[in-house]
């Protein structure tokens, strides 16, 4: 079955209160838990990223910067994103981005 990423981009509403916080990631773990076996890594969030290329190392000031990622697997790119769809992430003003990831012969 192939794995696909989520990777999530776009600044997120903040929460005002610990408590919106921790409803907030509440949201997030039960989203996790109702994909199920699916889930092949819950994922994290990153920090800010660098970029890299024959010119050297860069800041990243591209837009839309990801700042976290999950891995599923589903049958189908359809199916990766249903799954994505019910995310909290777009609830909170976020986007995100589902590619299958694909497997490289040895």
């Amino acid at each position: 079955m192939p794995s696909y990423i989520i990777a999530y981009h776009g600044e997120i509403q903040k929460p005002a209160t610990p408590e919106e916080g921790a409803a907030q990631m509440q949201q997030w773990k039960d989203w996790v838990t109702n994909l199920g076996d699916a889930v092949i890594n819950p994922g994290s969030p990153i920090g800010t990223s660098k970029l890299v290329n024959t010119a050297g190392i860069t800041d990243d000031t591209l837009p839309d910067p990801m700042s976290g990622f999950s891995v599923v697997k589903a049958d189908t790119l359809d199916a990766a994103l249903e799954m994505a769809k019910s995310c909290p992430y777009v609830d909170a003003g976020g986007t995100l981005r589902v590619a299958e990831l694909i497997e490289m012969g040895g």
